[in-house]
């Protein structure tokens, strides 16, 4: 009995994988349109993103001045990052002062001009428009801007302010000064992206639980603290962490406006790479700087993750 019904188990076997042939035959001139489709863009993540992640990895592990032979070092590089390298410890720092001051202030700023503009009323698209603007444009024009207003005892800010008898301070010459003006340059060019965000999820806070609190008799002070706020919160860890990755990647301005100066006072990370890398030839140690940055990254994006169960209300 099995004998006589292998064969026709066979067949349709056989009949099934053909069939199945000629499905995937029929199939593939729209699967080969649409590998063309996506050709351009898994090219351009291999070479732009993945070559350079499995080179920066392998030459973390190397002494290497991007132009010899790599030479293969071992974890020698995050040693001395870790335990032997001062400047290191001290650009950690600036770069913590810089956040401290960049992150509460954007997002403050960014909170209260959304309140502002997030009313339905004519002009206000204009407001918006207007703020969003210089985060879109170009870092190094936004930097030299500021760098005039801030630049010397002579600068354009230290001039308006003498003239209502207040000597200001030589701004991007002396610490702390140069880091407060890095911050607010930064405040500037980089609050209309959350101003955005925070607009969004204002305006999608349902009215009708507005008209509720009002029939309960609550303020304006109330309804914040009580509907706007709570309600607002994703919206508001979104631009925390955003705004957390980004400011730990700062490098533009200040390059621009201080150049680390002075003494090495607003040197930030990202610019320590690049001084590393590109000023002192020693890429296998910036590249390890990028790995530890990566991690560091990584780590305070998941803790922050973990921590919003205790401040964000998705009700």
């Amino acid at each position: 009995m099995v004998s006589l019904g292998t064969p026709h188990r066979t067949d349709a076997s056989a009949a099934t994988a053909r069939r199945g042939r000629r499905r995937l035959g029929s199939l593939w001139p729209s699967r080969a349109t649409g590998y063309l489709f996506i050709a351009p863009l898994v090219i351009g993540i291999a070479v732009f993103q993945l070559y350079p992640i499995g080179v920066t990895t392998y030459a973390s592990f190397t002494q290497w001045n991007g132009l010899s032979a790599p030479v293969f070092t071992g974890l020698t590089n995050y040693k001395r990052l870790l335990t032997d390298d001062p400047t290191f410890r001290l650009v950690l720092k600036n770069t913590l002062f810089f956040m401290l001051g960049a992150i509460p202030l954007t997002t403050l700023v960014a909170l209260g001009l959304a309140l502002l503009t997030s009313q339905r009323r004519r002009g206000m698209s204009f407001f918006r428009m207007a703020f969003f603007v210089p985060f879109v444009a170009n870092t190094v024009a936004v930097s030299f801007v500021w760098y005039r207003l801030f630049g010397g005892a002579d600068g354009v800010l230290n001039n308006i302010v003498r003239g209502i008898g207040i000597h200001g301070p030589d701004w991007l010459v002396t610490s702390p000064w140069a880091m407060i003006a890095i911050i607010i340059a930064s405040v500037w060019q980089g609050v209309g992206y959350p101003m955005i965000v925070l607009i969004g999820g204002l305006q999608a806070i349902p009215l009708t639980v507005y008209e509720a609190s009002a029939i309960d008799g609550a303020t304006g002070f109330r309804k914040f603290r009580h509907i706007t706020l709570p309600l607002v919160t994703p919206s508001l860890f979104f631009v925390v962490l955003t705004q957390f990755i980004t400011t730990f990647q700062v490098f533009g301005i200040v390059y621009v406006m201080t150049q680390g100066g002075p003494n090495k006072q607003t040197t930030v990370y990202l610019l320590y790479v690049f001084n590393t890398a590109f000023g002192e030839g020693q890429v296998g140690y910036a590249s390890a700087m990028a790995w530890i940055l990566f991690v560091i990254i990584g780590f305070a994006t998941l803790v922050q993750w973990r921590l919003q169960r205790r401040w964000v209300f998705y009700g």
